[in-house]
């Protein structure tokens, strides 16, 4: 109780000394709560949503065929049924020579099961009509009333899209939404033999039945039709899995500000103990145990703490709410608003455990400090801390890294994550440790100046592990952020375009690839042209194991999720390197054989010899893995995870794709003859792809410099606390050297020169640093090529040391300042 009272009236003569402590916890803490709470918003609506999204409670999707009526009849008996039939197709005002790609959607009249579809003017979808999406009717300039020309047929627009409940579960698309009635999708010639095109069909479920229990029938009912089956506790797969990623990711980034925040949290303490050194002396002096003294200032630094972490916390929680109002259209799905009691609570406890973790230690020293020694000098070193201190330390470090690692999706990345952060803490003391040890041994300089400027880096109480911190976390924050976003924008304006091809064609016609090849001649002299065959079908067996019955699939195993492009070669495909095994002769008449790719064979523990099932218009294809291969997939060429020999799949009915690569000027004519020509193929400009995939890498790099610049807050914070710990030694010394003489500029320039001195050499080091860390983040959580932009780099690194070496100068002003007179009545 007496430590409490001691507490309670120290807090009531304010909370200057502790400022810092709370300022770093609240921006750690909001860190941590805002990701938390957005990413749960964001499964919340998944969930709640996910028969809407779906469009019923499951879906079985069939590849380049429909349901057959015993197929069919096996689907009625389990509910009501919506069939949707979903391929790409190209659109255009009725007459005009240039169309564009749409993702088209022929939807029967049941449709949606769930929701409520709608039109903007109110008017509804009747047989003849279509109903582009705002970006469609935009790009072609049409509205109610007008036609479109789609494949062979022509069709009024009865309206603009309004409401399209299923469309959060489509993902992503190579181009704006068209929807149409399925009783018209014949008299657009789009559904050919071979033609590229998936059949969706939504069930809703009678009540009590469970989406499982009806997975189950459907595929004991219709065991050999290749379902591709979706519930509505997944229904959005993809993007479910793109939240808890993402969502990983930004939380051990906001994990890393929270542990940076604790760096300043050690220095606030610090601070603030040296602030209050007066005090504890006097009150040992009179009686007072270190026991009491660490109790009534643990009590103090917890209240400030919870407040802290208390308005961090709130503010955290009205992230999703923030995120709507402000880029609402820009999420996935729609958050479920509301506020989430366990991220809020985990956020609270890292910080609460962040705040004890790092402010056990000046405490302790504080606690062991005789009183005399605490009189006679402030600047003097303290004695380390008892091997109790130290247990309760490791004891709360070994709870935050069981915090997060139990929480993760990943744990080993997350441990990792989480290794590399106290690493880099590790890393930064070691150097710092470094510093004074070559310092104190090298040549003392002529001048004044430098030999003061050297002498402060290793005298007794310098500040020089601090500020190497301090500097260190910052320029490394700066770093790596700035060598992901260059990366992220590198993947566009430095790679791709250098390579890519004008266009793509895709469902081009067997009977029809001669006529296509000699339109590409005429209209675009000297063009590159590479004609491949198509077809898709899902992997329903590995090694002869159904893949219903595989378990606990790798994330790299994106080969079994839903259907893959297919296709055959002679001659060995560009832009691949063969690792394993061996490429068929082009002559080969065999068995069917195949070559895959390397990353899909090691995330499955696939050898040469193994065997894949695909089903190919509903027709089980077995085949014996020949070779595998590293796929460059950036090429943006014709790259198929699954190649099978020729002799395979000739003989069913497919299509075929094309890259064509001309100049400008040639584009415009050739769409408009593909337009006439091949009005049921899709032309898909690279430019147009690029610039959705550009809008995602932002979109991206977005959430990482959101995220990040509470960590750079935080960093900036504890170079605040850095210099405050330092601030008596620093107004004593300057005083020192103005009564021996010395100038307010002279002392300025002596400490100006040291703090250049140590943020050159951070600098360097954080550059190395930052670069393995940004490289890490891109390569192997992003999954995307290293594609560094130097330049970016180096000259955020450089500023960055800039910005933080003035700022330290100004947090030093105050002390260069100081009168003379009035410091030394002090002493």
């Amino acid at each position: 109780m007496l430590a409490l009272r001691l507490a309670l009236r120290e807090l009531r003569g304010g909370l200057s000394g502790l400022r810092l402590l709370a300022i770093c916890l609240v921006l750690g803490t909001l860190a941590l709560a805002g990701v938390g709470s957005l990413s749960s918003a964001i499964r919340s609506g998944l969930a709640d949503n996910g028969q809407t999204i779906l469009g019923g409670d499951i879906e079985a999707r069939l590849t380049q065929r429909s349901a057959t009526p015993e197929e069919r009849a096996a689907l009625a008996k389990l509910g009501r049924v919506s069939e949707v039939v979903r391929l790409r197709a190209m659109a255009g005002r009725a007459g005009a020579d240039v169309r564009v790609l749409a993702e088209l959607k022929a939807v029967d009249t049941a449709y949606p099961l769930v929701g409520t579809f709608s039109l903007a003017n109110g008017a509804t979808l009747a047989p003849g009509t279509v109903a582009p999406s705002v970006a469609l009717a935009e790009r072609l300039g049409v509205k109610a009333g007008d036609t479109l020309s789609i494949g062979t047929a022509t069709l009024r627009v009865a309206g603009i899209v309004g409401v399209e409940p299923d469309k959060a579960g489509e993902g992503f698309g190579f181009g704006p939404g068209l929807v149409m009635r399925l009783d018209d999708l014949q008299r657009t010639g789009l559904i050919a033999p071979g033609s590229l095109f998936r059949s969706q069909y939504r069930v809703l479920l009678p009540s009590g039945v469970s989406p499982k229990a009806a997975t189950a029938q459907l595929r004991a009912a219709a065991p050999d039709a290749g379902w591709q089956i979706g519930d509505r506790d997944n229904a959005a797969p993809g993007t479910r899995q793109f939240v808890d990623r993402l969502g990983q990711f930004l939380t051990l980034v906001s994990l890393t500000a929270l542990v940076v925040a604790g760096v300043g949290v050690g220095n606030g303490v610090a601070a603030y103990l040296d602030a209050k050194s007066g005090t504890i002396a006097t009150l040992k002096s009179v009686g007072a145990d270190g026991g009491l003294i660490f109790r009534s200032y643990l009590l103090q630094i917890g209240v400030v703490a919870l407040a802290a972490v208390a308005v961090g916390a709130g503010l955290g929680a009205a992230v999703p709410f923030l995120m709507v109002a402000v880029a609402g259209d820009a999420l996935p799905v729609p958050p479920a608003l509301g506020i989430y009691p366990v991220p809020l609570l985990t956020a609270g406890a890292y910080g609460l455990l962040i705040a004890l973790a790092f402010a056990l230690w000046p405490l302790a020293r504080a606690r062991a400090m005789p009183a005399a020694r605490l009189f006679r000098d402030a600047t003097e070193s303290g004695p380390r801390p008892g091997n109790g201190t130290l247990a309760l330390i490791a004891l709360a470090g070994a709870a935050i890294v069981g915090l997060a690692v139990g929480q993760a999706n990943d744990r080993l990345f997350a441990l990792g994550f989480i290794g590399g952060a106290l690493a880099l803490l590790l890393a930064l003391g070691a150097l710092a440790a470094l510093i004074r040890f070559v310092a104190a041994r090298l040549p003392r300089p002529k001048g004044p100046l430098a030999r003061l400027a050297l002498g402060n880096l290793h005298r007794p109480g310098a500040l020089t592990r601090q500020l190497v911190v301090a500097l260190g976390l910052g320029l490394t924050l700066f770093a790596t952020l700035s060598v992901i976003e260059a990366n992220l924008g590198a993947q566009i304006e430095r790679s791709l375009p250098k390579r890519a091809p004008s266009f793509f064609v895709i469902d081009v016609p067997t009977e029809g690839l001669d006529q296509f090849r000699t339109l590409v001649r005429t209209t675009a002299p000297g063009a590159t042209l590479r004609t491949v065959p198509s077809l898709r079908g899902p992997v329903t067996a590995v090694k002869g194991v159904p893949v219903a019955r595989l378990k606990n699939l790798p994330e790299d195993a994106w080969i079994l999720r839903g259907d893959r492009g297919l296709s055959y070669a002679a001659d060995f495909p560009p832009n691949n390197v063969l690792t394993a095994g061996k490429w068929w002769p082009k002559d080969y008449a065999g068995p069917p054989l195949i070559s895959i790719d390397e990353v899909a064979a090691k995330a499955l523990g696939l050898k040469i010899g193994d065997t894949l099932t695909m089903s190919v218009l509903g027709v089980e294809v077995t085949a014996t893995i020949a070779s595998f291969r590293k796929i460059d997939w950036q090429s943006l060429g014709f790259n198929f995870a699954i190649l099978f020999t020729p002799g395979t799949l000739e003989a069913a009915p497919h299509s075929w794709m094309a890259t064509i690569a001309m100049q400008p000027p040639q584009e415009r004519g050739f769409q408009a003859a593909m337009t006439w020509t091949f009005p049921t193929a899709s032309t898909v400009r690279v430019a147009d792809v690029l610039g959705q995939v550009s809008t995602l890498l932002g979109q991206l790099s977005a959430a990482i410099r959101a995220a990040g610049s509470l960590t750079l807050a935080a960093g900036i914070a504890v170079l605040i606390g850095a210099l405050a710990a330092g601030r008596r030694a620093r107004t004593y010394d300057a005083v020192l050297l103005k009564v021996l003489g010395a100038t307010r500029g002279q002392v300025a320039r002596a400490t100006l020169l040291e703090y250049a001195v140590l943020g050159g050499i951070v600098a360097g080091v954080a550059m190395l640093l930052g670069t393995a860390a940004g490289w890490y983040v891109v390569v192997q959580v992003f999954k995307l090529a290293w594609q560094p932009a130097w330049g970016p780099v180096v000259l955020t690194v450089v500023a960055g040391g800039v910005l933080t070496v003035l700022l330290a100068l100004a947090g030093s002003w105050r002390a260069l300042s100081a009168r003379p007179a009035s410091v030394l009545r002090t002493l």
